[in-house]
């Protein structure tokens, strides 16, 4: 920096030192070099470029060093004093815009005080502090513009909060760590926001989203001590008590909200449907046709019913079908939101519904007594299953009755009911349901004849009692209608396959439910024990939806697609959509391209759902499995089947919870087959992660 003149002795200076300024007394100077007493007493050399330019007062060198020490130290606290208490932000304020820089005597001289060279020093020590306001470029300071002050601060606002969250986030993340199996001993004093917000905001992104790449480099640095965990932010996020425990992530990581409240910013839209419906029902003539419905006892979303007549030859059928698609707007914010649920959701936790329930389980749920919209399909049946004559039409019913498994099961099992809240109404369609249930045992029959392979293993269903630590999972045996649920799944069978194979024939593209493979003959059939379930599997692949119409083998049917449940899932209400644009103008809603591009994204939001109800009712059997074990200890307490087996590993199936596991064959002692009952150890069970092991095995 170029200096004015050459201090001399006697003259205070100051100097930058690792970016702060120091004071120090000239005690001798040549050749533009200095000689420095410090107010540490301690002596040094200085080159007089790098003297700051501000200087003074000057005093006699004739000074003794205790006097030259206190009177450093006094202009020292003066310096520190001033530029505690000048106002520097007004100073800028009244600077920026007028001038690009200036000396430290000019804003001294701006702050309206007594000039002197410790009020010159102040001003300079208050810029050089204030960085996102001044930038000193000697001898003078820059003035930076309203703009680049903005986004100064902004920068260094994230800075500290950076470090803030880096410092206070590893400190707190650790405590939660090392108290992650006993959460009540924790004692570490949770961060205060910001820095609280900002971490609990990084722990829910990261559930959701394991693969987030947001924040990662400060996330990287406020978990470097600990364990490469892919539940680590899961685990965390529960010590600190911000979820629940048994949180259910993978509704996060579907983004698929739980309970009613997304309804709500929907509440004009949804308004506008029921109002739309109720005007076009007012004037609409009501179907001669009864209707009944079978479901379970507290179902609501009651989107298909049925009737049935013998004729000679065999049966009259005609399956009613809730029918939304008929008002539905597509491309509205409510279909939108609609389409990302994909479908509803049945947990041992909560039934999470994909439409809101004033139109799902109300408006457009065909319930006894309400006059609602129907896309009916009729047919004839043959005594050897063959459909005929389908036809499909847009009309309006009021089913009969709503009738539920348990009691149709009891009339078709000619039992007394036991006390069955609907029995006395299932009695009444006695006749139906016996009727129903030749259709449905003829058409099953045919299938398997074509091929089907039909898997009937009977899912248990899961109680949860009380919350938190002490809740507990409840096993409760499946109910066994076999006969009532056979003739429900025929019904749907027979109406999704004649309205493919009619939109087939016909050139309408339709979501296809295909699984297009070969099964070898000895495979089909209808399976119900483990090994038997285990060896069919293994041929067949999962089915897939497409555009084209191609065989479903596992059903046994030449073409198939869904479009019973409307109010369940979006692939059938844009089913039931294409069909009646066909059935109203002659011509289908979409094309097969633009079902093509709606299918790949529909294929990303099923697979999400999908994933929840796979997953969430296997944390539930693990839960249960869990807590179980405990009670055996070291014995082994739970019923299983020999499922597969091979020279290094056997797979059984739990009897009652229907999990199957593989272990190593040694666990089993080298003696295991097909079919053989065993009774085996559990452990090493962790609902979070899915993980389970057969600790050991004997004959049962």
């Amino acid at each position: 920096m170029a200096l004015t003149k050459i201090p001399q002795p006697g003259t205070v200076i100051e100097y930058l030192q690792d970016s702060e300024p120091q004071i120090a007394w000239v005690t001798e100077e040549q050749n533009g070099k200095l000689r420095l007493l410090l107010p540490n007493r301690r002596e040094t050399n200085l080159p007089a470029a790098r003297v700051l330019p501000w200087q003074g007062p000057s005093y006699p060198p004739a000074k003794s060093r205790e006097e030259i020490i206190r009177i450093l130290q006094e202009h020292k606290e003066k310096r520190l004093a001033l530029a505690g208490s000048l106002d520097m932000q007004e100073l800028w304020e009244l600077t920026q815009g007028e001038t690009a820089a200036e000396s430290a005597e000019f804003f001294a001289e701006l702050s309206g005080l007594e000039p002197s060279p410790d009020l010159t020093a102040g001003c300079a020590h208050a810029m050089l502090g204030l960085k996102s306001h001044f930038r000193f470029q000697p001898p003078v300071f820059e003035i930076y513009t309203a703009e680049t002050v903005a986004e100064k601060q902004a920068a260094e606002q994230a800075r500290k909060e950076r470090e803030a969250m880096t410092a206070g986030g590893a400190e707190w993340f650790r405590a939660l760590w090392d108290v992650r199996d006993h959460p009540e001993k924790l004692q570490a004093a949770c961060p205060g926001d910001p820095v609280r917000g900002r971490l609990e905001a990084m722990l829910r992104k990261r559930i959701a989203d394991p693969e987030t790449k947001e924040d990662e480099h400060l996330w990287n640095q406020v978990v470097k001590t600990l364990p490469d965990d892919p539940y680590l932010p899961l685990i965390l996020a529960e010590t600190w008590g911000i979820i629940p425990r048994h949180y259910n992530y993978w509704l996060d990581r579907a983004d698929y909200e739980a309970g009613t409240e997304w309804e709500r910013q929907f509440e004009k839209e949804t308004a506008a449907l029921v109002r739309a419906c109720a005007e076009d029902s007012e004037q609409a003539a009501l179907s001669a046709t009864s209707f009944i419905s079978i479901d379970s006892a507290s179902t609501r979303d009651i989107d298909d019913a049925f009737a049935i007549r013998r004729i000679p030859g065999g049966w009259e059928i005609h399956v009613a079908l809730a029918c939304p698609a008929s008002f539905w707007h597509f491309g509205g914010d409510l279909d939108k939101k609609v389409f990302s649920r994909a479908s509803s959701l049945y947990l041992p936790d909560g039934v999470y519904h994909m439409m809101p329930e004033r139109l799902g389980t109300d408006g457009f749920s065909l319930l006894s007594g309400e006059k609602r919209p129907a896309m009916v399909f009729s047919c004839l049946c043959s005594e050897d299953g063959g459909i005929s004559s389908p036809v499909l039409s847009r009309e309006w019913v009021s089913l009969e009755q709503n009738l539920d498994y348990d009691s149709c099961e009891a009339v078709l099992e000619g039992a007394d009911g036991g006390g069955l809240p609907k029995y006395e109404e299932a009695s009444r369609f006695a006749a139906s349901l016996r009727e129903g249930l030749a259709f449905a045992e003829t058409r099953l029959k045919a299938r398997l004849a074509a091929g089907a392979v039909i898997i009937d293993r009977q899912e248990p269903e899961y109680a949860l009692a009380g919350e938190g630590a002490d809740l507990k999972v409840k096993l409760v045996p499946p109910h066994q209608t076999p006969k009532s649920q056979l003739i429900v799944s025929e019904m749907m069978i027979i109406a999704n396959e004649a309205i493919a194979d009619l939109c087939a024939g016909k050139g309408i593209p339709l979501l296809f439910r295909t699984q297009d493979l070969a099964i070898p003959k000895e495979y089909s059939g209808l399976w119900t024990e483990p090994q038997d379930i285990a060896r069919v599997v293994k041929v067949l692949t999962a089915a897939v939806m497409e555009t084209s119409p191609r065989p479903h083998a596992g059903l046994g049917l030449k073409a198939y697609a869904t479009v019973t449940s409307p109010l369940r899932r979006y692939g059938d209400l844009v089913n039931e959509a294409q069909v009646l644009s066909w059935l109203a103008s002659g011509t289908p809603r979409w094309t097969k391209q633009e079902l093509d591009q709606l299918l790949l994204r529909l294929n990303i939001h099923s697979g999400a759902a999908a994933q929840v109800q796979r997953f969430r009712p296997r944390y539930w059997r693990l839960v249960y499995l869990r807590q179980e074990a405990a009670k055996f200890g070291d014995k082994c307490g739970f019923p299983a089947v020999v499922a597969d087996e091979n020279d290094m590993f056997v797979s059984v199936t739990l009897t009652e919870t229907q999990l199957t596991l593989r272990a190593k064959r040694n666990i089993f002692g080298g003696k295991a087959m097909l079919g053989q009952r065993v009774m085996v150890r559990l452990g090493k069970i962790n609902p979070m992660r899915g993980d389970i092991a057969v600790l050991g095995a004997e004959e049962a």
